[in-house]
């Protein structure tokens, strides 16, 4: 009597005859689901995320618009072709940043202030790879197009540390465009480091946004930017950017009712005096002379409208006063068909 084979039996042995035994297709899947696994950071519960996905996106938005106008005046200001673009921005400690330097780099720390009036204590942290720096000192000197190639640990003579200063600047001052979607903060170089490992503004344990630039120089070299943002720094700009949600022009919309009747009652507008209107001829036009006179169809002392942008308001009498021509308010018109007609004859 013959063996009945399962359906099950028949698959097994037809990818055994294939060459793909049960062990390799577990082994296939094994690799796959660790092929995915990697795709996930680890989460540290013991130091949790201190600012939410919806914060960090807003840091995303502020450096990409950052990278664009850096890339452009970096083209611009020193006349090498780059790219620059976010590769991340992440939520880390501050020894993660330390660590990720060499002994030789040098780091600017900036200000950052707002509104002329505060300013916060802990800088910003700005790193530039010495290839960049390098490269852009040669074209501000007068080099030729080619791309400098130094190595990472490559350490900057003392003009070249004066010249890094100049250039990081730029760097610097372009962070206010970066964040001028969502505040007005002004970013002034404070120092320029040289040794990064002796910084103590912030605690190594400390939370920090590290944000990292990638440089694409000519399509020849890739360059890196890092910056470092303090958490107590960013907790301050954050906080602004959710008070000024809902305010227009340095007023909160709840609050503004007296502060537009102000603008309103102190607003200027054109006030024009009409004495009458008269259509005439291009050719007639054309052969005015000194002298002429052109009839109004009006009395002399008939009442004119005083028009208040392309609106008429009052009517009154023209006159004198204290030797300038003037004229003294009688009525007031009030809207109807009359007013309409009459704006439409001052367009015309």
């Amino acid at each position: 009597m013959a063996d009945v084979l399962s359906q099950s039996q028949i698959d097994a042995l037809l990818k055994s005859m294939q060459g793909s035994g049960p062990e390799e297709e577990v082994q296939a899947v094994e690799q796959k689901t660790e092929a995915e696994e990697t795709k996930y950071s680890k989460y540290d519960f013991y130091s949790p995320r201190k600012f939410t996905k919806d914060k960090m996106k807003i840091l995303n938005s502020v450096f990409e618009n950052y990278a664009r106008i850096l890339t452009s005046q970096v083209n611009g200001i020193f006349r090498v072709l780059t790219d620059i673009t976010v590769l991340e921005v992440q939520e880390r400690r501050y020894y993660e940043f330390v660590n990720s330097l060499h002994e030789n780099d040098s780091i600017t720390m900036a200000n950052a202030e707002i509104q002329d009036k505060i300013k916060n204590s802990v800088p910003l942290m700005l790193h530039v790879t010495p290839g960049l720096v390098i490269t852009l000192i040669n074209h501000m000197l007068g080099g030729g197009d080619e791309i400098v190639k130094v190595e990472p640990k490559y350490r900057y003579s003392d003009v070249e540390v004066a010249l890094y200063r100049r250039v990081v600047e730029y760097f610097v001052l372009a962070l206010k465009d970066g964040f001028s979607n969502y505040i007005n903060v002004n970013f002034k170089v404070q120092r320029v480091e040289e040794n990064p490992s002796m910084v103590q503004e912030v605690g190594l344990d400390e939370t920090v946004a590290i944000v990292h630039l990638n440089v694409d120089v000519a399509g020849l070299a890739v360059e890196k930017i890092k910056l470092c943002i303090p958490g107590t720094l960013l907790e301050f700009i954050f906080h602004l950017i959710d008070s000024r949600k809902h305010i227009a022009r340095g007023f909160a919309y709840e609050d503004n009712k007296e502060v537009i009747l102000d603008h309103i009652r102190f607003s200027q507008l054109p006030i024009t005096g009409q004495l009458g209107t008269v259509e005439l001829g291009l050719r007639d036009l054309a052969q005015l002379q000194v002298g002429d006179v052109i009839s109004l169809n009006k009395p002399k002392d008939s009442h004119l409208k005083v028009f208040v942008g392309r609106q008429p308001w009052f009517t009154g009498k023209m006159g004198v006063y204290k030797k300038n021509v003037a004229i003294r308010i009688e009525d007031r018109i009030y809207a109807g068909p009359e007013k309409e007609r009459d704006t439409e004859i001052l367009d015309e």
